[in-house]
């Protein structure tokens, strides 16, 4: 019997997702999202030929670039070029709305803003007031357990929650007699305590000498390595 393969993470579902559990948002309420406009659009829209579900709040695209350690620059940051898909979905929209759009965001995994690869990047452009329209989305699906894999990254809980949890595994399976003849229950918080003390000192020193930071330090942070 064959495994099922988890399904890859698309971050545009994961977007849609945050804002339907979001209640301060209205799905079918477009024009009183034009109206909480307090300032002047950065880019001119006409809202009536507006997708609503592709319309997204800085705390949604927060949220989810801190789950899967994501960023969310200008598009100056990227290192990839905009697929041709992309730049007809840009004409289209400027046509549609006969204006000239510019601001433009991307939201993608961190090393698209220092290699050129291709893991699901989105294209957005501000619609002002902390609102975002979602221009295009390409590339590959983000692998299904990222999220989980990020998840030590989000705080120094998170990581310390992780790092005793391997400290916990590597005791056990680590056998006592190889320290000490009379093995009992101080030896073995001991050597949790050193397996706990030896890999807090690896990821502490790793983290500053590739200079790292938690999922909420860099979400809209354009600092390369952070």
């Amino acid at each position: 019997m064959k495994l099922k393969l988890l399904p890859r993470t698309n971050i545009v579902n994961a977007l849609s997702k945050t804002r339907s559990l979001d209640q301060e948002i209205c799905q079918k309420q477009l024009n009183q999202i034009y109206e909480s406009l307090e300032i002047k659009p950065l880019n001119d829209f006409n809202f009536d030929k507006l997708i609503t579900e592709k319309i997204y709040h800085i705390r949604q695209i927060k949220k989810v670039s801190i789950n899967y350690r994501l960023r969310f620059l200008d598009i100056k940051y990227f290192k990839n070029k905009l697929p041709e898909e992309a730049n007809i979905e840009i004409n289209k929209l400027e046509y549609d709305h006969n204006t000239k759009l510019g601001n433009f965001k991307i939201m993608a995994p961190s090393i698209l803003f220092r290699l050129k690869k291709a893991d699901d990047p989105l294209l957005f452009v501000p619609l002002g007031n902390n609102y975002y329209y979602l221009v295009h989305s390409w590339g590959n699906d983000l692998h299904p357990l990222r999220k989980l894999l990020m998840w030590p990254f989000k705080n120094i809980w998170n990581l310390l929650i992780t790092v005793f949890a391997f400290s916990w595994l590597l005791t056990e399976l680590t056998p006592i007699s190889l320290f000490t003849r009379t093995p009992d229950s101080s030896s073995y918080w001991m050597l949790l305590f050193f397996m706990f003390k030896a890999l807090a000192s690896v990821v502490i020193y790793f983290g500053f000498a590739l200079g790292k930071n938690f999922n909420p330090a860099i979400w809209n942070s354009h600092y390369n390595k952070a």
